[in-house]
């Protein structure tokens, strides 16, 4: 019975890495050619390479260490090359300003 759930908790992590490379992927596709190098990252080929192995990998190459080494790249991306990307292609903060604005101006501490 602790096998089995134990098995269970695996297959959640896995289908869970396996997600977030996917999405990695999609986003990288996405993103134009000219912001990655605006953005001063990797090229947007290495990207596709790096996560559509990572992808490959996960979906039908089960090897634990290939698939952590796939896991780190996609959150690589996610945290460091996709914010990047964003603020290069003018998709900054939804709402806008900083984030010492209040609901009616920016707050300036009582100055």
């Amino acid at each position: 019975m602790l096998m089995s759930g134990f098995q269970s908790l695996m297959g959640l992590l896995f289908l869970a890495m396996a997600v977030l490379a996917v999405v990695a992927l999609v986003f990288a596709v996405l993103a134009r050619e000219d912001a990655y190098r605006a953005a001063d990252k990797q090229t947007k080929k290495f990207w596709l390479i790096i996560l559509g192995i990572t992808v490959v990998i996960d979906l039908f190459l089960p090897i634990l260490f290939l698939q952590i080494a796939g896991l780190i790249a996609s959150i690589v991306f996610m945290v460091d090359v996709r914010p990047a990307l964003r603020q290069v292609s003018g998709g900054g903060p939804r709402r806008g300003g900083s984030s010492s604005d209040g609901p009616y101006g920016p707050y300036n501490g009582g100055r």
